[in-house]
């Protein structure tokens, strides 16, 4: 895999049986390898906002770390099997996060590597809905459609 990535973020949310809420998001990244884990850095806007959140994301075939850094800042670790809970820090306050990872899939090719995380989330010991995280790396300016 190259160093310039395009990365595709997906997020699924499933409040009710009949409720759902799904985000996409593709942007350019740098990614690295190092100790057998995959690394990935870019900024992220916020609408209304003229500060960049600097976002790393690490993982491995049995863990996510996703760390923002600036407008936001939180630590979200998904380990599968796992319940981890953290402090998510925004503009209009702070919100108690819980993270229950149930399953962690990782593929990776010659010129892609896939990552799926289903978990329950939580906020403020409430839970708030079962979501999946698809995530997709690509060598940028290939031209590639992502799945």
């Amino acid at each position: 895999m190259t160093k310039e990535i395009l990365l595709s973020l997906k997020g699924l949310q499933m409040e009710k049986a009949d409720e759902s809420q799904e985000l996409e998001t593709i942007t350019t990244a740098d990614y690295y390898q190092r100790n057998g884990n995959h690394y990935i850095v870019y900024e992220e806007m916020m609408e209304g906002f003229t500060e960049a959140i600097q976002n790393r994301i690490k993982f491995n075939a049995s863990s996510l770390v996703v760390s923002k850094k600036g407008l936001v800042n939180v630590q979200m670790i998904f380990e599968e099997n796992k319940k981890n809970i953290t402090s998510y820090m925004t503009p209009y306050g702070n919100i108690l996060i819980g993270v229950d990872t149930e399953f962690i899939s990782l593929e990776e090719r010659e010129n892609q590597i896939r990552l799926e995380v289903e978990y329950a989330l939580e906020a403020n010991y409430q839970h708030l809905a079962d979501c999946k995280i698809e995530m997709e790396l690509r060598p940028r300016g290939e031209g590639v459609h992502f799945l």
